[in-house]
């Protein structure tokens, strides 16, 4: 009982962490471009995380720091870009519906490259709380526009990378602690991210520019908790709960759109509380399946 009240406290702490970050990002790219913001997010993570880091790295085996680059690399760094570049030109609430994506790919990669089970509930929970996430998007006054393919592509790419990502931490790093794979995974991922940065020519603007410095804060928060923080929190929930249980946290981004709606003023009604319920209920349907097929969590 209480694993399962602790997988709840990890799905609902990610979920407001990352429903945040789109809001963050959008800030950034104020006075930032895409890839500015995207390479501060990844180099902030890594600042912090670095003392964990450099005690995570002796104790690492050898043949497993390639899977925590991998990870790192597939989970953070190029769909922090991916994100940032589509999110120039489509707004964040198509951006959190596409990322609901994300469980599918799961299910779909794993079955194809890492030989993992599936099922009928399984599929069915994934299913129905997209169609929720779907409905919540349509639902909203700006749920309608005209959007850019290759951008909406771009954030089709990412969530097949945090599929993959998710499978590949299951199989190849199973027994390391969580702290370690998301230090040294953004880590190692900074340092390209460093490169990126500075070639963009971040370095030559005016760094004492308010809107540069306001869009680099939030670059910086994004970073700290929408990366580092949030990475070892999902790290663990994938640990302990399973893949599909912890890709689905990517179906409450939406609520946490919502209720930031609601802060800022915005009217919600009986079709976004409809759509909120069909999602819960796919998730609830997925997580009934994890439970019961027993092993797949501990830490």
């Amino acid at each position: 009982m209480n694993g399962r009240f602790f997988d709840w406290v990890f799905f609902i702490l990610l979920a407001f962490i990352w429903g945040s970050s789109f809001i963050l990002m959008k800030e950034g790219l104020l006075h930032l471009t895409a890839y500015q913001v995207a390479s501060l997010r990844i180099i902030s993570s890594g600042m912090v995380l670095m003392p964990v880091a450099y005690r995570s790295f002796k104790n690492l085996p050898a043949s497993k720091l390639i899977y925590v680059f991998l990870s790192g690399t597939l989970g953070s760094l190029l769909p922090a870009y991916l994100f940032c570049i589509a999110e120039e030109q489509i707004d964040s609430a198509l951006a959190g519906v596409l990322n609901s994506l994300t469980p599918i790919f799961v299910i779909i990669v794993g079955a194809l490259f890492f030989k993992a089970a599936t099922s009928v509930n399984k599929i069915a929970g994934v299913l129905v709380a997209f169609t929720g996430s779907v409905l919540l998007f349509l639902s909203q006054p700006s749920g309608s526009g005209n959007h850019s393919l290759p951008d909406v592509l771009l954030i089709v790419i990412a969530t097949i990378m945090y599929g993959t990502n998710i499978n590949l931490v299951r199989k190849h790093l199973y027994d390391i602690p969580s702290m370690n794979i998301a230090s040294l995974a953004l880590v190692l991922n900074a340092i390209p991210a460093l490169a990126v940065l500075f070639f963009t020519g971040y370095f030559n603007e005016d760094l004492t520019d308010k809107g540069l410095l306001i869009s680099t804060g939030f670059s910086f928060v994004l970073g700290i908790f929408g990366t580092a923080v949030a990475s070892v929190l999902f790290y663990m929930l994938i640990k302990r709960a399973g893949v599909v249980f912890s890709s689905m946290v990517t179906y409450a981004i939406p609520v946490v759109a919502i209720m930031w709606g609601i802060f800022l003023g915005e009217n919600i009604g009986w079709k976004q509380v409809g759509s909120l319920l069909i999602m819960l209920a796919g998730v609830w349907i997925a997580n009934k399946t994890v439970k019961s097929k027993s092993a797949n969590a501990s830490s």
